[in-house]
C-alpha cells in the first residue's frame, strides 16, 4: 500500500536526472494523493486547485498537464483509492487455508481477516477513505454510481467467505455490505479511528450469530 507521506515528498531540486517518465508518475501520485489531503479540511466542493497545488508542491501548469479540472483530479484520486483498497483486500488469503500443513481456517476466521483488512486500510489512510467514502457524494451522479460499484465488490468477496448461494443469502450479504458501509463513513467523517477499527469484533458477532442466513459457510 502507499504511504502518504512517501507518495508526498517532492523530487530532488535542480538537475536529478531521473527519467521523465518517472518524474511524471511522481507528480501525479503527489497530486492525487494531496487532492485527498486537502478535502479533509475544505470538503470536495470547498477545496480549490490552487489547494492541492500548495499540498502537493507542483506549479499550476503541471497540474494541467495532467488532469482536465478539479473534477478530473478527484475521479483519478477515487480510482488510486479503490485501487488502493482492493489491493490490500487482495492481499490477504481468503481461499479457507493457511500454506503448508496449517489447519483450514473457518468462516468466521476468514470474515475476521477480510474486515480487518478493510478496517486497516481505512485507518492507515484515512483522508482517502474520506474521499471515496464521503466525499464521492459532492462530485455527482457519476461518481456515486461508482461507489455502488466498489460497494458490490466488497459484497461480492463477502459472498465467497461466506459461501452465499442462494439469493436470499446473497441479499443478505448486500445488507451487511450497506450497513458496514455506512457506519465505516461515519466513522471517517467524525475522524474516529479507533471506533473504526472496533467494528470488526461486533461485526463479527452479527455474522456468525446469523449462521446461514449469510451463507452456507455458517451452516
Amino acid at each position: 500500500m502507499t504511504d502518504p507521506a512517501t507518495s508526498l515528498r517532492q523530487l530532488p531540486r535542480g538537475r536529478h536526472g531521473l527519467p521523465r517518465e518517472q518524474v511524471v508518475a511522481s507528480q501525479r501520485e503527489r497530486i492525487l494523493q494531496a487532492m485527498a489531503e486537502a478535502m479533509v479540511e475544505g470538503g470536495y466542493v470547498g477545496t480549490s486547485v490552487a489547494a492541492v497545488l500548495k499540498k502537493a508542491g507542483v506549479s499550476r501548469e503541471t497540474f494541467y498537464e495532467q488532469f482536465r479540472s478539479k473534477e478530473d483530479c478527484f475521479e483519478a484520486a477515487y480510482e488510486r483509492a479503490v485501487q488502493q483498497l482492493l489491493g490490500r483486500i487482495a492481499e490477504i488469503d481468503t481461499s479457507a487455508t493457511e500454506p503448508d500443513s496449517a489447519p483450514e481456517l473457518d468462516p468466521a476466521d476468514r470474515m475476521r481477516r477480510l474486515l480487518g483488512a478493510y478496517l486497516q486500510h481505512l485507518t492507515d489512510d484515512p483522508a482517502s477513505a474520506r474521499l471515496f467514502l464521503v466525499e464521492v457524494y459532492a462530485v455527482g451522479s457519476e461518481a456515486i454510481a461508482r461507489r455502488i460499484e466498489l460497494q458490490e465488490l466488497f459484497v461480492d468477496r463477502i459472498v465467497d467467505v461466506l459461501d452465499a448461494r442462494t439469493a436470499e443469502q446473497r441479499f443478505a450479504c448486500q445488507t451487511l455490505a450497506a450497513a458496514v458501509g455506512a457506519m465505516v463513513t461515519g466513522k471517517i467523517a467524525a475522524d474516529d479511528l479507533p471506533g473504526l477499527l472496533a467494528l470488526r469484533e461486533p461485526l463479527l458477532e452479527l455474522v456468525v450469530r446469523g449462521g446461514q442466513l449469510y451463507g452456507q459457510a455458517l451452516a
